[in-house]
């Protein structure tokens, strides 16, 4: 059974009574429908079903978004600095193990039956990571807010103060791993050199040169020979909103031809989930993402590195 909404949810209708437009006189008035649209939603989807029974929403943002002092109303932290990282792995923002996904998840009040959407502070950027976690656990009714927090308030849709961490009853979600969405450095290697595979990595331009510095200290500048380099930011309009399908199709097509089997690196695991999810909107069906990523393989090691373009 899905477990009650928590405080932050049952204040909701007070929070949008304050907010005068008639735009807005419908937020929350919708039943969730049996299955998502897609991987991603809208804002206005997103408005007309807050609060709904079954509806979990997150805040995954990270870095300096990380608890902002507004969030959408009821949404929940998906903390990808904190809990949701396996903090013993040398790279961060590392998958935890399928007990400790678990775990969270139930202490965050998710149930298998619920439907799950994700936001960030900063557009669609680590929101996405969080949508390929809940995939990679076996969970499908998850999807990425398109635009995220920045969309929403821009649309004039209300914000509540972010309050302290979920306090709620517990849900009853159940990791079911699949294998191959979350690959490692062998993995990877092996692709690099796949006539049928591409391995793209969504870092910047001048860090794919090795012409900027890592954020990270003690990493090798430079890619992976054989990679190519597919910036995330590319996959988004100027409003942050992601392209349309064909315009990703197209983006990914440029870079890698007929292969229809993607690898996807960034700097540490988060970015490249926002390929994962151009990909998923362009159709393909064959898509990993490198989990230890740059973080791991620009260490200090055996792993060829190169800043031929």
């Amino acid at each position: 059974m899905t477990p009650p909404q928590d405080a932050a949810s049952e204040a909701l209708p007070e929070a949008l009574s304050e907010v005068g437009s008639e735009a807005l006189s419908e937020v929350g008035s919708e039943a969730l429908p049996e299955a998502l649209p897609g991987p991603l939603v809208g804002v206005d989807w997103l408005a007309r079903r807050l609060g709904a029974p079954g509806l979990v929403l997150f805040d995954a943002s990270v870095g300096a978004h990380r608890g902002a002092a507004h969030r959408i109303p009821g949404a929940r932290p998906f903390d990808l600095d904190g809990a949701l990282s396996d903090h013993t792995a040398p790279a961060p923002h590392t998958m935890p193990g399928a007990p400790e996904f678990t775990e969270a998840m139930r202490a965050l009040g998710v149930a298998d039956s619920d439907t799950v959407v994700v936001y960030d502070g900063a557009g669609v950027y680590s929101s996405a990571r969080a949508w390929w976690m809940l995939r990679a656990m076996g969970f499908d009714r998850a999807a990425v807010l398109d635009g995220g927090l920045p969309a929403w308030t821009a649309a004039g849709l209300p914000t509540s103060p972010t309050g302290p961490a979920y306090e709620g009853p517990r849900g009853s979600f159940t990791a079911r791993p699949r294998a191959g969405l979350l690959v490692d450095s062998a993995t990877v290697a092996r692709a690099l050199t796949d006539p049928t595979a591409a391995v793209l990595d969504a870092r910047t331009r001048e860090r794919f040169a090795g012409t900027a510095p890592e954020p990270r200290p003690g990493l090798r500048g430079g890619h992976m020979p054989g990679a190519v380099n597919l910036p995330f930011g590319e996959l988004q309009d100027r409003d942050g909103r992601m392209r349309s399908a064909g315009e990703l199709r197209a983006a990914f097509r440029a870079l890698t031809g007929e292969r229809e089997r993607l690898y996807l690196s960034c700097g540490s695991g988060v970015t490249a989930c926002v390929l994962a999810l151009g990909a998923d909107l362009a159709g393909y069906e064959e898509v990993a993402v490198y989990d230890g990523s740059w973080s791991e393989w620009g260490m200090p090691c055996e792993l060829p590195v190169t800043t031929d373009l």
